[in-house]
């Protein structure tokens, strides 16, 4: 194995890379960076830093075309392959902390106490580690905490992103920017689904995260609109760069021990000064002054009257000597959104959370004039500074000071305005990273991009709600204004902006009633039945096992992984000849987390493991069905559900390697001790194929071994004469596993609406123990444990499910109670429809049913 590695990784970095190598910025994509591996920093018997692996890995990439830097994630962080470490050195340093439940992620994955911020969790040595560790390269943090996991049995994703809400990115993501970080990547922003079975055993279907996006594509959560508000931010700050982090401070900055301010000061360039509560976890409203060394010396601030308030678990970005195109910000107590310099303005949008009082300063004597509201007041200082002072409404406030326009917004109106680039030479990055051309638009649920041709402006929008769009800077030249495709009228405000009204109506969106689908079903465990001819099945004869982390108990190997098959349901056949002594089977599964398992002896069902507490495995001892007749033939069947191979946290050790299927067994006397009889032989499947697995289109992972797997009947159209009449809401009267399949019809024919859709199956805390596997047009979109949760609710993206057409439905239900189980409930939900300008989705075109001449 190990001469074949090189190769392998070879190839795979080959193909990959070359790839990558398209997109990169050198060729007007979007890749700027390169990471070879990933928290490649300690393991079990390996030498760290492994300086010549990581060397081998470097130069795979560069061979096949990757040019941009080399960036690392050192779980550490040790200072591993640092500049300068020697060999298999990176470009730009990167770390992790050192655990998951530490600095990069200081709330952890505590989602049953979302609102709980632990004390000492926010670090304050970032910057000081950077120093130590590669001081000539940016500080880069490229995995922050942006979301959660949750288990098996937890509390719920929504729950998680409450815990890693909009507040956490105020406060954590902005201590970063006090520690002077200059790369910056959130785990995550969209998490998604794992669809084809499931990722890890830790975690169920949904990969919703909490994070900024829903898994469903929906934009409603406010962390979303915070972190754009930070994103604007830097996109418009090229002084923050090169600033310097300085030490915080409770005193030098601020008259409020309560408040500590950390510093980075520019050198010309404009200075930054993070402000937050002291004890960061505090939801107390604080009044506070701000000293500020500015280039007209040290000025108390508010400077017209008044304090400055810092509500609880926040975090603001106070800028001194901030340039704004050809004007200097002498200060602000207000964050900055975004500013642009148009043809005939500059424009400059600020922001304070609710009920706040904010003032800036600009030095010089522009004229200045009121244009829109009048919550603010206005003086000129002895040295010609002019003061601004103003509140937080929903209500807008505009200045103008020569000829620049300063936007004062309350942040929830912020949360509305987006700043989409306009391309330019082909790409879609525009003019400059930093700042790039662009409109400002006030409006709408989503603003995807921007536009020039000829003499129109066009605009890519979402909209879940009748609005009206405020076009702010439209380029010269140009007179029409176009959205998704529709040309609208405007006019022009007293601001010069463009205001538009687009035509939005968001339809009632009616969903089948799937319960009047006409539903059919098949066994899918006819291996119970007496008379089942297995004679067409592997026979597990490997008297030895490929795992070298767990040695066998029993005489062969029931390791699925020995015989090819890792992913899904394991199903167990085991041939013995009675002696006439044995009253109870003993046996030990292994499924991973939240797994389940069932058994049989001749028919007769003996119990399964339903496995309330989501444990990884089982030794439980069953009772046979009356006595066992002297020199009769017997066969046990055992059903196991794996969840997935374990993750290998750390290089050297073994967790992958735990196996899936029958760790040991035994035939018991009435005493409880183990009898002479031999189960031999053992036959087992999983998937068809094992790792030459039937479905080359949908991947390794989509099937398991059960009946209808193995025959394909899960893909659409399967062949319905060989099913009968059968519905998973009547369910079945004994234990076993079923399989249905309907046909569903959708008809939502306008492609402008984006319609979140999801299966949701009705908890009923009185229902039978149950596992039910969700197919939809063949892939496996879902895997529900009515005993364990909490996932009940699977969204399926429009693509998979063809929204004007036909779709196969596919419900796999595990009664694992003797008296059998049905679904309570099954229905499509549908959320909030968007009226969307994305380009039409295209339904993926998957192989349907087709007879599996080698199915057994």
């Amino acid at each position: 194995m190990a001469a074949c590695a090189p190769l392998t990784l070879g190839s795979y970095m080959a193909r990959v890379c070359a790839i990558i190598a398209k997109h990169q910025i050198t060729q007007g994509g979007a890749v700027v960076l390169f990471q070879p591996e990933n928290e490649y920093s300690y393991g079990h018997n390996i030498p760290f830093p492994n300086g010549k692996y990581m060397q081998y890995v470097i130069d795979q990439a560069r061979r096949a075309g990757i040019v941009v830097p080399m960036i690392n994630n050192d779980v550490g962080p040790g200072g591993n392959y640092a500049p300068g470490s020697g060999v298999g050195q990176m470009d730009i340093y990167a770390s992790l902390a050192s655990s998951c439940i530490d600095e990069d992620y200081p709330l952890g994955f505590d989602c049953a106490n979302p609102y709980t911020w632990p004390p000492n969790k926010l670090p304050t040595d970032f910057h000081q580690r950077h120093v130590r560790q590669s001081p000539q390269t940016p500080y880069s943090i490229i995995e922050f905490q942006g979301g959660s996991f949750d288990p098996w049995g937890g509390y719920g994703l929504e729950q998680c992103s409450v815990l890693v809400n909009h507040e956490f990115s105020r406060v954590f993501n902005k201590n970063n920017m006090a520690a002077g970080v200059t790369i910056f990547s959130l785990y995550m922003i969209f998490g998604g689904t794992n669809w084809g079975n499931l990722g890890h055993p830790g975690g169920y279907t949904s990969y919703d995260y909490g994070a900024c996006i829903r898994e469903n594509r929906v934009v409603d959560r406010e962390k979303y609109s915070e972190v754009k508000l930070e994103g604007e931010f830097f996109k418009v700050s090229p002084g923050y760069l090169v600033a310097t982090p300085g030490p915080l401070s409770t005193t030098v900055y601020s008259d409020n021990a309560d408040i500590t301010v950390t510093p980075l000061l520019g050198n010309g360039t404009g200075s930054f000064f993070v402000a937050r509560h002291s004890d960061y976890a505090s939801t107390a409203s604080t009044s506070y002054k701000l000293k500020l060394p500015t280039s007209a010396g040290t000025i108390t601030v508010p400077q017209s009257g008044g304090v400055l308030s810092l509500h609880g678990r926040d975090s603001k970005v106070h800028v001194v000597d901030y340039p704004v195109g050809d004007y200097s910000l002498l200060y602000s107590t207000a964050e900055i959104f975004t500013w642009k310099e148009f043809g005939d303005r500059t424009v400059l949008v600020m922001y304070g959370g609710p009920d706040e009082t904010h003032e800036f300063a600009f030095k010089g004597d522009g004229h200045v004039s009121r244009v829109e509201g009048d919550n603010y007041s206005m003086q000129t200082m002895d040295n010609l500074t002019v003061v601004v002072q103003w509140k937080t409404s929903p209500e807008r406030q505009v200045v103008q000071i020569g000829d620049l326009a300063v936007y004062m917004v309350d942040r929830n109106s912020a949360y509305n305005y987006w700043v989409p680039v306009l391309p330019k030479d082909g790409s879609a990055y525009g003019s400059s990273l930093m700042n790039p051309a662009a409109v400002i638009v006030n409006g709408g649920y989503l603003v995807r991009s921007a536009s020039v041709d000829g003499s129109t402006l066009s605009l890519q929008a979402d909209f879940n709600a009748t609005t009206s769009l405020e076009v702010i800077g439209a380029p010269k030249g140009v007179s029409r204004l176009r959205v998704n495709g529709k040309t609208l009228p405007h006019t022009t405000s007293p601001l010069g902006n463009w205001i538009s009204k687009p035509d939005v109506r968001i339809p009632d969106i009616a969903v089948p009633d799937l319960s009047d689908l006409e539903w059919h079903q098949v066994d899918s465990l006819p291996e119970v039945q007496p008379d089942y001819d297995d004679a067409a099945w592997p026979v597990a004869d490997h008297a030895t096992t490929n795992n070298t982390a767990a040695p066998l108990k029993t005489p062969v190997s029931l390791y699925g992984a020995d015989y090819g098959f890792n992913t899904g349901t394991l199903v167990f056949r085991g041939h013995f000849t009675a002696r006439g002594v044995e009253t109870q089977l003993r046996l030990w599964t292994k499924g991973g987390s939240a797994y389940a398992s069932s058994v049989w002896l001749n028919g007769t069902f003996l119990g399964s493991f339903n496995n309330a507490r989501a444990d990884e495995d089982n030794n439980s001892t069953y009772p046979l069905s009356g006595t066992l007749r002297s020199g009769a033939r017997y066969v046990v069947t055992v059903v196991v559900d794996s969840t997935g191979l374990d993750e290998n946290f750390n290089s050297g050790f073994d967790n992958m390697k735990s196996p899936r299927g029958i760790i040991d067994y035994a035939l018991l006397s009435a005493n409880g001790s183990a009898t002479a009889t031999p189960i031999s032989p053992w036959k087992l499947t999983g998937n068809l194929g094992g790792e030459s697995y039937a479905d080359r289109f949908r991947g390794p992972l989509n099937e398991g071994g059960l009946f209808f797997e193995r025959q394909g009947y899960h893909l659409p159209a399967p062949p319905l004469r060989r099913f009968s009449r059968g519905s998973p809401f009547a369910g079945t009267d004994r234990a076993g596993i079923a399989f249905y399949a309907a046909k569903l019809h959708l008809d939502y024919s306008a492609d402008k609406y984006d319609i979140p859709l999801s299966f949701v199956f009705d908890k009923d805390a009185a229902a039978a123990d149950f596992r039910a596997t969700l197919f939809v047009n063949g892939f496996q979109y879902g895997k529900y444990a009515s005993n364990i949760g909490p996932q009940s609710d699977f969204p399926v993206p429009e693509g998979i499910l063809n929204y004007r057409g036909g779709n196969w439905i596919g419900v796999a239900v595990w009664a694992l109670d003797k008296g059998g189980a049905k679904v309570p409930g099954l229905r499509l939900k549908a959320g909030t429809p968007v009226l969307t300008g994305r380009e039409r989705v295209v339904l993926v075109r998957s192989p349907a049913y087709s007879t599996r001449r080698d199915a057994y």
